[in-house]
Protein backbone atom coordinates (compact mmCIF):
# COMPACT_ATOMS: atom_id res chain seq x y z
CA UNK A 1 0.00 0.00 0.00
CA UNK A 2 3.05 2.28 -0.56
CA UNK A 3 0.67 4.29 -3.40
CA UNK A 4 -2.20 5.09 -0.70
CA UNK A 5 0.74 5.96 1.58
CA UNK A 6 2.32 8.56 -0.42
CA UNK A 7 -1.42 10.39 -0.63
CA UNK A 8 -2.20 10.04 2.95
CA UNK A 9 1.43 11.33 3.98
CA UNK A 10 0.82 13.95 2.18
CA UNK A 11 -2.17 15.28 3.58
CA UNK A 12 -0.79 14.44 7.15
CA UNK A 13 2.24 16.22 6.54
CA UNK A 14 0.60 19.04 5.47
CA UNK A 15 -1.97 18.82 8.40
CA UNK A 16 1.00 18.67 10.93
CA UNK A 17 2.76 21.22 9.42
CA UNK A 18 0.19 23.64 8.86
CA UNK A 19 -0.66 25.35 12.58
CA UNK A 20 2.92 26.02 12.57
CA UNK A 21 3.87 27.98 9.32
CA UNK A 22 5.91 30.86 9.42
CA UNK A 23 7.31 30.10 12.83
CA UNK A 24 10.73 29.60 14.31
CA UNK A 25 12.12 26.23 14.74
CA UNK A 26 13.08 26.82 18.43
CA UNK A 27 9.49 26.21 19.95
CA UNK A 28 8.55 22.56 22.10
CA UNK A 29 9.05 19.98 19.20
CA UNK A 30 5.57 18.71 17.95
CA UNK A 31 4.47 15.51 18.02
CA UNK A 32 0.86 15.33 17.37
CA UNK A 33 -1.64 17.12 15.14
CA UNK A 34 -3.08 20.82 16.61
CA UNK A 35 -5.68 23.00 15.93
CA UNK A 36 -3.88 27.00 15.11
CA UNK A 37 -1.75 28.48 12.51
CA UNK A 38 -2.22 31.67 10.42
CA UNK A 39 -5.66 30.83 9.23
CA UNK A 40 -6.30 29.07 12.69
CA UNK A 41 -7.48 25.72 11.00
CA UNK A 42 -8.96 22.73 13.20
CA UNK A 43 -7.18 19.90 14.87
CA UNK A 44 -6.00 17.66 11.63
CA UNK A 45 -7.50 19.99 8.76
CA UNK A 46 -5.08 19.87 5.59
CA UNK A 47 -4.56 23.05 3.46
CA UNK A 48 -4.01 23.81 0.01
CA UNK A 49 -1.25 21.54 -0.52
CA UNK A 50 -3.75 18.76 -0.15
CA UNK A 51 -6.42 20.00 -2.42
CA UNK A 52 -4.22 20.46 -5.11
CA UNK A 53 -2.30 16.78 -5.11
CA UNK A 54 -6.31 15.92 -4.76
CA UNK A 55 -7.30 17.69 -7.34
CA UNK A 56 -4.00 16.28 -9.94
CA UNK A 57 -4.95 12.60 -8.23
CA UNK A 58 -9.50 13.18 -9.13
CA UNK A 59 -8.06 14.33 -12.66
CA UNK A 60 -5.73 11.22 -13.40
CA UNK A 61 -8.45 9.01 -12.49
CA UNK A 62 -10.85 10.53 -14.66
CA UNK A 63 -9.02 11.21 -17.29
CA UNK A 64 -6.60 7.86 -17.40
CA UNK A 65 -3.82 10.36 -18.07
CA UNK A 66 -1.86 13.73 -17.66
CA UNK A 67 -4.68 16.43 -19.20
CA UNK A 68 -4.47 20.35 -18.87
CA UNK A 69 -7.23 21.41 -19.37
CA UNK A 70 -8.86 18.90 -16.74
CA UNK A 71 -6.43 19.74 -14.13
CA UNK A 72 -7.06 23.67 -14.08
CA UNK A 73 -10.65 22.83 -13.91
CA UNK A 74 -10.14 21.45 -10.99
CA UNK A 75 -7.79 23.28 -9.38
CA UNK A 76 -9.69 26.38 -9.90
CA UNK A 77 -12.49 24.64 -8.48
CA UNK A 78 -10.46 23.99 -5.58
CA UNK A 79 -9.31 27.45 -5.79
CA UNK A 80 -12.85 29.11 -5.49
CA UNK A 81 -13.69 27.27 -2.22
CA UNK A 82 -11.02 28.41 -0.22
CA UNK A 83 -9.05 31.45 -2.30
CA UNK A 84 -6.90 32.65 1.05
CA UNK A 85 -5.17 29.38 1.58
CA UNK A 86 -3.38 29.94 -1.79
CA UNK A 87 0.06 31.35 -2.91
CA UNK A 88 0.13 34.48 -4.34
CA UNK A 89 1.76 32.31 -7.50
CA UNK A 90 -1.05 30.29 -7.91
CA UNK A 91 -3.59 33.07 -6.68
CA UNK A 92 -2.80 35.13 -9.64
CA UNK A 93 -2.62 32.40 -12.18
CA UNK A 94 -6.13 31.41 -11.04
CA UNK A 95 -7.17 34.94 -11.04
CA UNK A 96 -5.90 35.88 -14.39
CA UNK A 97 -7.68 32.35 -15.87
CA UNK A 98 -11.34 33.14 -14.30
CA UNK A 99 -10.22 36.51 -16.05
CA UNK A 100 -10.14 34.89 -19.50
CA UNK A 101 -6.36 35.02 -19.81
CA UNK A 102 -5.33 31.66 -21.43
CA UNK A 103 -3.45 29.94 -19.21
CA UNK A 104 -0.23 29.26 -21.09
CA UNK A 105 -0.15 33.55 -21.19
CA UNK A 106 -1.55 33.97 -17.64
CA UNK A 107 1.56 31.83 -16.61
CA UNK A 108 3.93 33.99 -18.55
CA UNK A 109 2.72 37.06 -17.17
CA UNK A 110 2.78 35.77 -13.02
CA UNK A 111 6.08 35.23 -13.37
CA UNK A 112 7.13 39.12 -15.11
CA UNK A 113 4.50 40.86 -12.16
CA UNK A 114 5.88 38.90 -9.23
CA UNK A 115 9.74 38.29 -10.53
CA UNK A 116 9.62 34.79 -10.64
CA UNK A 117 7.89 31.62 -9.97
CA UNK A 118 10.16 29.25 -8.25
CA UNK A 119 8.26 28.66 -5.35
CA UNK A 120 7.18 25.47 -4.41
CA UNK A 121 3.33 25.52 -5.23
CA UNK A 122 3.71 22.86 -8.11
CA UNK A 123 5.97 20.85 -5.88
CA UNK A 124 3.48 19.98 -3.14
CA UNK A 125 0.58 18.95 -5.30
CA UNK A 126 2.70 17.00 -7.95
CA UNK A 127 3.27 13.32 -5.96
CA UNK A 128 -0.01 11.79 -7.43
CA UNK A 129 1.97 11.58 -10.78
CA UNK A 130 4.47 9.52 -9.55
CA UNK A 131 1.75 7.26 -8.23
CA UNK A 132 0.12 6.99 -12.03
CA UNK A 133 3.00 7.66 -14.09
CA UNK A 134 6.29 4.49 -13.99
CA UNK A 135 9.92 6.77 -13.26
CA UNK A 136 10.87 6.51 -16.66
CA UNK A 137 7.92 8.80 -17.65
CA UNK A 138 6.94 11.19 -14.64
CA UNK A 139 9.72 13.22 -14.97
CA UNK A 140 8.72 15.07 -18.19
CA UNK A 141 4.87 14.84 -17.11
CA UNK A 142 5.84 16.32 -13.84
CA UNK A 143 7.52 19.50 -15.66
CA UNK A 144 4.40 19.65 -18.37
CA UNK A 145 2.51 20.05 -14.93
CA UNK A 146 4.40 22.32 -13.23
CA UNK A 147 4.52 24.72 -15.94
CA UNK A 148 0.71 24.97 -16.33
CA UNK A 149 1.06 27.91 -13.35
CA UNK A 150 5.02 28.07 -12.91
CA UNK A 151 6.67 29.33 -15.78
CA UNK A 152 10.13 29.18 -14.29
CA UNK A 153 11.27 25.78 -15.10
CA UNK A 154 13.56 25.13 -11.93
CA UNK A 155 10.13 24.89 -10.08
CA UNK A 156 9.34 21.79 -12.84
CA UNK A 157 12.77 20.19 -12.23
CA UNK A 158 12.24 19.86 -8.31
CA UNK A 159 8.70 18.83 -8.82
CA UNK A 160 10.03 16.21 -11.21
CA UNK A 161 13.11 15.13 -9.06
CA UNK A 162 10.92 14.44 -6.40
CA UNK A 163 7.96 12.87 -8.70
CA UNK A 164 10.63 10.11 -9.60
CA UNK A 165 11.52 9.88 -6.50
CA UNK A 166 7.83 8.91 -5.50
CA UNK A 167 7.18 6.54 -8.75
CA UNK A 168 10.29 4.63 -7.85
CA UNK A 169 9.32 4.09 -4.25
CA UNK A 170 5.87 3.54 -5.06
CA UNK A 171 7.02 1.04 -7.26
CA UNK A 172 9.31 -0.96 -4.46
CA UNK A 173 12.74 0.56 -5.34
CA UNK A 174 14.85 0.98 -2.72
CA UNK A 175 15.57 4.22 -1.05
CA UNK A 176 19.28 5.15 -2.55
CA UNK A 177 18.31 3.59 -6.08
CA UNK A 178 15.49 5.87 -6.36
CA UNK A 179 17.49 9.19 -5.22
CA UNK A 180 20.00 7.89 -7.95
CA UNK A 181 17.75 7.34 -10.78
CA UNK A 182 16.09 10.82 -9.90
CA UNK A 183 19.79 12.19 -10.29
CA UNK A 184 20.50 10.94 -13.18
CA UNK A 185 17.26 12.20 -15.06
CA UNK A 186 17.84 15.81 -13.67
CA UNK A 187 19.21 17.99 -16.17
CA UNK A 188 18.83 21.78 -14.59
CA UNK A 189 22.17 22.07 -13.04
CA UNK A 190 21.13 24.00 -9.97
CA UNK A 191 18.38 21.54 -9.16
CA UNK A 192 21.02 18.85 -9.68
CA UNK A 193 23.67 20.40 -8.00
CA UNK A 194 21.71 20.60 -4.63
CA UNK A 195 19.13 17.68 -4.44
CA UNK A 196 21.92 15.11 -6.12
CA UNK A 197 24.16 16.92 -3.05
CA UNK A 198 21.43 17.14 -0.80
CA UNK A 199 23.61 16.53 2.36
CA UNK A 200 26.21 19.10 1.54
CA UNK A 201 23.89 22.00 1.86
CA UNK A 202 22.03 23.74 4.71
CA UNK A 203 18.33 23.32 5.29
CA UNK A 204 16.32 26.03 3.93
CA UNK A 205 12.36 25.36 5.06
CA UNK A 206 11.17 28.52 2.55
CA UNK A 207 8.88 28.90 0.12
CA UNK A 208 11.47 28.61 -3.07
CA UNK A 209 11.05 25.46 -4.80
CA UNK A 210 14.83 24.25 -4.44
CA UNK A 211 14.60 25.35 -0.90
CA UNK A 212 11.43 23.04 -0.08
CA UNK A 213 12.47 20.65 -2.27
CA UNK A 214 15.88 20.01 -0.34
CA UNK A 215 14.49 19.99 2.62
CA UNK A 216 12.21 17.65 2.50
CA UNK A 217 14.02 15.29 0.48
CA UNK A 218 17.01 15.66 3.71
CA UNK A 219 14.24 14.81 5.98
CA UNK A 220 13.07 11.95 3.98
CA UNK A 221 16.72 10.29 3.20
CA UNK A 222 18.43 10.77 6.52
CA UNK A 223 15.08 9.10 8.65
CA UNK A 224 14.66 5.81 9.66
CA UNK A 225 10.86 6.25 10.25
CA UNK A 226 8.10 7.62 8.26
CA UNK A 227 7.36 9.31 11.70
CA UNK A 228 10.65 10.90 11.85
CA UNK A 229 10.92 11.94 8.70
CA UNK A 230 7.16 13.87 9.04
CA UNK A 231 8.35 15.34 12.51
CA UNK A 232 11.63 16.49 11.65
CA UNK A 233 10.29 18.39 8.43
CA UNK A 234 7.54 19.94 10.05
CA UNK A 235 9.86 21.00 13.26
CA UNK A 236 12.11 23.03 10.80
CA UNK A 237 9.73 26.11 10.82
CA UNK A 238 9.36 28.10 7.63
CA UNK A 239 6.99 26.51 5.01
CA UNK A 240 6.09 23.80 7.72
CA UNK A 241 2.77 22.38 5.85
CA UNK A 242 4.63 22.34 2.33
CA UNK A 243 8.02 21.20 3.46
CA UNK A 244 6.01 17.97 5.47
CA UNK A 245 3.23 17.24 2.74
CA UNK A 246 6.88 17.05 0.45
CA UNK A 247 8.66 14.60 2.64
CA UNK A 248 5.31 12.83 3.69
CA UNK A 249 4.25 11.90 0.16
CA UNK A 250 8.60 10.48 -0.08
CA UNK A 251 8.12 8.25 3.12
CA UNK A 252 4.42 7.45 2.64
CA UNK A 253 5.76 6.05 -0.46
CA UNK A 254 8.64 4.19 0.74
CA UNK A 255 7.49 3.11 3.98
CA UNK A 256 3.98 2.54 3.11
CA UNK A 257 0.60 3.25 4.96
CA UNK A 258 1.05 0.63 8.09
CA UNK A 259 3.90 2.62 8.82
CA UNK A 260 1.73 5.63 9.13
CA UNK A 261 0.84 6.02 13.28
CA UNK A 262 -3.20 5.00 13.43
CA UNK A 263 -3.62 8.21 15.73
CA UNK A 264 -2.92 10.27 12.41
CA UNK A 265 -4.67 8.00 10.27
CA UNK A 266 -7.83 9.08 12.40
CA UNK A 267 -7.04 12.70 12.97
CA UNK A 268 -6.54 13.83 9.54
CA UNK A 269 -8.71 15.72 7.27
CA UNK A 270 -10.61 13.23 4.42
CA UNK A 271 -8.60 10.71 5.01
CA UNK A 272 -11.35 7.61 3.74
CA UNK A 273 -11.20 10.21 0.23
CA UNK A 274 -7.42 10.11 -0.03
CA UNK A 275 -7.38 6.54 0.26
CA UNK A 276 -10.10 6.03 -2.82
CA UNK A 277 -8.43 8.70 -4.67
CA UNK A 278 -4.88 6.76 -4.48
CA UNK A 279 -6.55 3.50 -4.90
CA UNK A 280 -8.60 4.89 -8.03
CA UNK A 281 -4.72 6.74 -9.29
CA UNK A 282 -3.21 3.06 -8.85
CA UNK A 283 -5.69 1.26 -10.68
CA UNK A 284 -5.30 3.22 -13.57
CA UNK A 285 -1.56 3.38 -14.02
CA UNK A 286 0.14 3.86 -16.97
CA UNK A 287 2.68 0.66 -16.41
CA UNK A 288 0.26 -2.03 -16.43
Amino acid sequence: MRHVGSLVALAIGDALGAPLEGSLHTGPFVTEMRPGGRHFRKKGEVTDDTLQAMAVAESLGACRGFDQKDIISRLISGYKKRTEWYGPTSSLFFDLVQSGTLPHHAAYLVDKCRGSSRSNGSVMRGFPLGIFFPAREVYNVSIDCSAITHFDPVAGHCSAFLNTMASNLCRGVPRKTAFRHARSLCSNPEVHAVLGNYDQYRIIPGLDAVECSHAALTCFMNAKTLENAILSAINLGGDTDTVGACTGALAGAYWGLDAIPVRWRREVEGYDELVRLAERVWAGRMDR
